[in-house]
């Protein structure tokens, strides 16, 4: 298939750091491929290997001084508040933790003609090059389907392939030699690990033997002729024609709620039954199922565009090259490989029954990785999850919806214990084991970024979103509606009166920045942010159109409709611009990475340039001012915001500044962010929502539905005035390919997988007809609505004349 040939990063040398490695991934494991020639390493990851247990995590004295802050804050002493914030706070998370190595070593020798590549329409990584007349070749994939890693080494004569094998870790561990083939490391995991960012004399503590959580990972060797041998720490492969190397771990995780080392499961059969199946399939069949259960989700989408009028850098080029080009080039090869390297980061880190994609996705080679590579839920895990449902992965959004179903159960406890509310919350950050409470280790944290109790409220966006886009009312009615309403009764309980009859949160903050008022207090504690109040508007929004779909809930839904009445709104300030504040504190100057009141107009729909012209002005005067500037994943939002305001061009800039490449040793914390050499978005450090976000970009810019109807081509940037499509989704269950020309629609195809209404536009007048063989127009105009059935088939034109 042409859309899916080209799809694939090549480098021309080893990788030397981890961030120039190449991932592969089954959602469960995890693997960061180098493609040495003297010696080869693949950092492992586990998605259940974190530090710690379950804990409460709940702080009483946090309801016993929110009176007071309340107080405060209606006087207009912030400063007070803030301080008196820090006694609300939590524990800080639990860190993800890196599984070990498999270190394969070789004999020294010359080497050409070497490449490394990642496919992503296959998802494996490869390795080939010359020694003298032999060529040798190496093929790394995680299947899914096994549960296993595969490492298939090859040469093109016989008898060529020796080295030996390892596995190490970072953690204590123990290793042990199985039968003649195979390795077993064995260990155990922190019961603490401190975030990176805190100061600390002992940031990672061990238990007392058996304290921790148990992991182990293990390899069998399966070699085609030659000699093979083991010793206590390496399988030895002499002369033979090839190698299969299987990798399988596990670790004692038992679910959230119970603790990994007293309510643990057992690795070693688990990791044992992986082998002992794979083990008996040959490769080819290993090869062959892995491929096809890969393809099966990723080729559900493609996506060709024009070139410009411009030198083309070839895809054969080197990825850094290309990257460095791109200014010159606008390379719409690499904006189509970034978009579908998305989506295949995506497949491999967030599978039906793993943990959801955390900072990383799955990748780690930290101790203390950034932010604990944690689920950051103030916008990071649910940026992960953006190009879900539009670019076709519905069943890769699963992890994240069991998290949300799984929240509530720390996340009630918290409502009530921390805050006298009922319902349920959760805050900036959470982990493994499902914490919901507030971070900053009980005062030593800012409330900036630990006082914020609406990630449960944003979360539940997620649910809402599946079934918009798929219709399941199963799905609604059983698991979204009773968790997205328990989040909207927090929400109604936390909202207390300002004194002139709305509604408004406090304490309130917008996420990670601060304001200064006239009088010169700088502080980062208010009352209702436009960001709490956008989301607590879309919950609420959210949750009356489930009820009323659904039929239930009259009372409640009437008071939820009364309460969004009196919300404090959106307002517009002195610049023009929509403020973050609830006064006009709002610094034209302040280019902060995160654009959190502009919510509403993304991934919200409170603002749109059809129902809010004025506030969709606004909106936009905001983001002028904010600048184009910022981390990766901030650019990536902007992406999104610019589409969303119709902006094609305006996005596509954002999109090139993307392409910057950022040196593999630059893993410190700045704002200066672009793509490392294996295209994982640079914060830096590398975090992997910017590649998620870039991904739901770009296809917001070709279609979106988040305002009712179906629209085609909205902010398609007159650099890709010719292109094609298959695949996206709209909501309302509706699949979508298009054909453009001369910055037109040429032709779109609607699959429709449900019956009922749908509205469609694009610019210009448009025709739609069945695509049964009958020529009958069933509308023509500017937006057509028709009827459509489930299975049917449906072509959108423009107008003739």
């Amino acid at each position: 298939m042409t859309a899916f040939n080209n799809l694939i990063l090549r480098y021309d040398v080893p990788a030397a750091a981890w961030t120039e490695a190449l991932p592969v991934g089954n959602g469960r494991l995890g693997g960061m491929v180098f493609g040495g020639t003297e010696s080869e390493r693949i950092a492992l990851n586990e998605d259940t290997l974190w530090a710690g247990g379950p804990r409460d995590g709940s702080n009483a004295e946090a309801r016993e001084v929110l009176p007071e802050v309340r107080r405060l804050l209606l006087n207009g002493d912030y400063l007070a508040a803030e301080e008196l914030c820090k006694r609300m706070q939590g524990p800080y998370t639990h860190s993800y933790l890196p599984l070990g190595d498999l270190l394969l070593t070789f004999p020294a020798r010359e080497v050409s003609d070497y490449e490394r590549t990642l496919d992503l329409d296959s998802a494996i990584a490869a390795v080939s090059y010359r020694v003298g007349d032999l060529r040798y070749y190496r093929q790394v994939f995680a299947s899914f389907p096994a549960g296993v890693i595969v490492v298939r080494l090859t040469a093109d004569q016989p008898g060529s392939i020796h080295f030996a094998a390892t596995l190490t870790s970072q953690m204590p561990h123990r290793m042990e030699s199985l039968a003649a083939d195979g390795l077993r490391l064995a260990g155990e995991a922190p019961v603490h690990a401190d975030p990176s960012y805190r100061r600390s004399n002992d940031p990672i503590r061990y238990g007392e033997p058996g304290e921790g959580m148990r992991f182990t990972a293990q390899i069998r060797v399966l070699a085609e002729g030659g000699r093979v041998w083991i010793d206590a720490t390496n399988v030895h492969i002499e002369n033979a024609d090839a190698v299969t190397i299987l990798l399988a771990a596990a670790t004692s995780f038992n679910g959230f709620d119970r603790h990994p080392a007293h309510e643990g499961k057992d690795p070693i059969p688990l990791v044992a039954a992986h082998l002992q199946a794979a083990a008996a399939k040959p490769f080819m069949s290993l090869h062959k199922e892995h491929v096809a259960d890969h393809r099966s989700l990723f080729r559900r989408v493609s996506l060709d565009l024009s070139a410009p009028q411009s030198p083309i850098a070839s895809p054969q080029s080197p990825i850094p090259s290309r990257i460095t080009s791109f200014s010159d080039t606008n390379d719409p090869h690499l904006i189509a490989l970034l978009f579908q390297y998305g989506r295949y980061l995506l497949i491999t880190s967030s599978r039906p029954g793993t943990q959801p994609a955390h900072l990383q996705g799955i990748w780690n080679d930290l101790m203390r990785p950034p932010w604990s590579s944690n689920y950051t839920i103030n916008i990071n895990t649910q940026m992960n999850y953006w190009p879900a449902e539009v670019t076709n992965l519905a069943e890769c959004h699963r992890p994240l919806l069991e998290f949300v179903d799984e929240l509530p159960q720390r996340g009630r406890i918290i409502a009530e214990t921390n805050y006298g509310c009922r319902g349920w919350t959760a805050h900036h950050n959470s982990d493994l084991w499902r914490q919901a409470a507030p971070v900053g280790n009980y005062g030593e944290g800012q409330p900036r970024w630990s006082l914020w109790p609406w990630g449960g409220a944003w979360l539940s966006q997620h649910l809402w979103e599946h079934y918009a886009f798929g219709g399941d009312e199963d799905f609604l009615r059983q698991r979204a509606y009773p968790i997205m309403a328990d989040a909207a009764r927090f929400a109604l309980n936390f909202l207390i009166e300002d004194g002139q009859g709305r509604l408004v949160t406090a304490p309130s903050t917008s996420p990670e920045n601060d304001f200064t008022t006239p009088d010169g207090v700088t502080a980062t504690v208010s009352m209702a942010s436009t960001m709490d109040m956008a989301i607590i508007w879309d919950l609420l929004t959210n949750c009356i159109e489930a009820a009323q779909i659904l039929g239930i809930d009259n009372d409640f839904c009437a008071e939820m409709e009364r309460a969004r009445a009196r919300l404090y709104p959106p307002q517009v300030g002195q610049h023009g611009q929509l403020q973050e504040w609830y006064l006009d504190w709002d610094d034209p100057d302040d280019h902060h990475r995160h654009i959190s009141h502009l919510f509403g107009l993304h991934p919200g729909r409170q603002i749109t340039p059809w129902t809010t012209p004025d506030l969709f002005a606004a909106a936009q005067r905001s983001l002028e001012l904010r600048g184009d500037g910022g981390t990766g994943w901030s650019m990536a939002w902007k992406i999104n915001f610019w589409a969303r305001f119709l902006n094609g061009d305006h996005a596509y800039k954002m999109i090139r500044a993307m392409f910057k490449l950022v040196p593999a040793d630059v893993r410190h914390v700045s704002e200066a962010g672009g793509l490392y050499a294996n295209l994982f978005d640079a914060h830096p450090p590398f975090q992997i929502d910017g590649n998620f976000g870039a991904t739901a970009g770009i296809a917001e810019m070709l279609l979106q539905s988040h305002a009712g109807f179906i629209h085609l081509l909205p902010a398609l940037p007159s650099i890709w005035p010719n292109g094609r499509l298959t695949g996206l989704r709209a909501r309302g269950g509706v699949t979508v390919d298009m054909e453009w020309a001369n910055g037109k629609l040429a032709r779109a195809v609607l699959r429709a997988g449900k019956e009922g209404p749908v509205r469609v536009r694009a610019a210009g007048s448009i025709e739609v007809r069945r695509d049964d063989g009958d020529d009958a127009i069933m509308g023509r105009g500017a937006e057509v609505i028709f009827a459509a059935e489930a299975g049917g088939v449906y072509i959108v034109t423009l107008a003739a004349g």
